[in-house]
């Protein structure tokens, strides 16, 4: 197997959400192609979307110590080393939108990487100019929303957000982000149908199920709250299990206490966690 067919492989079984069998294939043929950074960037990413994290970050440093100069293997290694807070990510992913501005992917991970660290007018900047390259791109819209919430303007975030689940609406994440921002910018109703939508999409979701329980609750929609909240039950850890009982006591306290909860506490805490993960 050549090195496109190989790395085309690879693709199709990310993409289908079967990286153990990318991470399978490429590590199959990593003899062949050791010193690619490529074939390295690759598995990297498989083996990170495994929870393989420490050996992820050991592929994506020896990808880039190979001196690639491929805009793609930085994006991809640079945002990788990110995720682990390496202080080499900055230069690399400066590095790759420098070389190759027109493609979207190195404005999209260079953006991405200044909007977590604080830096939210360039990361606007970066994210506007990839969706201007690529307007139709989910990915693109979701993060240029993340920086708009991130800078305090939840207008501009709803917006973007906004984009992002027309682009792909079966994004459950995408949809439960969105719905918090909703609330955020004061619109309730709009923003408990996201919720809901969204932890119909990811079941195992224990604070999506939550959050949507109280949203429900505080509509009036009380079947459809205790239904989430069994949900949550369901598939609640034992550190969860104290959140479930303190939000089925909303539930039985009423519909203004479920939403005084839902916005005063549970709504924020989940958004500013969310935010700040990485792609």
């Amino acid at each position: 197997m050549d090195r496109n067919q190989l790395l085309e492989q690879a693709l199709a079984l990310g993409e289908e959400g079967d990286w153990l069998g990318a991470a399978e294939l490429l590590r199959d043929h990593l003899e062949d192609f050791a010193q690619d950074a490529g074939v390295l960037c690759w598995l990297g990413v498989a083996e990170q979307e495994l929870g393989m994290g420490g050996v992820a970050y050991e592929r994506f440093k020896h990808a880039l110590s190979l001196g690639s100069d491929d805009p793609y293997v930085l994006a991809t290694a640079g945002n990788g080393i990110a995720y682990f807070d390496d202080p080499e990510a900055e230069n690399t992913l400066r590095t790759a939108a420098l070389i190759a501005p027109d493609l979207p992917v190195t404005r999209l991970m260079y953006g991405t990487y200044l909007a977590r660290e604080g830096f939210t007018d360039q990361a606007i900047e970066e994210l506007t100019a990839a969706r201007e390259l690529d307007p139709d791109d989910p990915q693109i819209a979701y993060e240029l929303g993340v920086a708009w919430a991130l800078a305090g303007d939840h207008d501009q975030a709803t917006d973007a957000l906004a984009d992002a689940v027309r682009l792909d609406p079966e994004d459950g994440w995408t949809r439960i982000v969105f719905g918090l921002e909703l609330l955020e910018a004061d619109r309730f109703e709009e923003g408990a149908g996201e919720l809901i939508s969204g932890a119909r999409i990811r079941e195992d979701d224990v604070d999506a199920q939550l959050a949507a329980a109280l949203a429900a609750a505080a509509m009036g929609r009380d079947e459809i709250a205790y239904e989430m909240l069994e949900r949550a039950r369901l598939r609640a850890a034992e550190p969860d299990l104290a959140a479930v009982t303190t939000v089925e006591d909303q539930l039985e306290a009423g519909h203004e206490s479920s939403r005084s909860m839902l916005e005063d506490d549970l709504s924020p805490e989940i958004l500013r966690s969310r935010l700040r993960e990485r792609p």
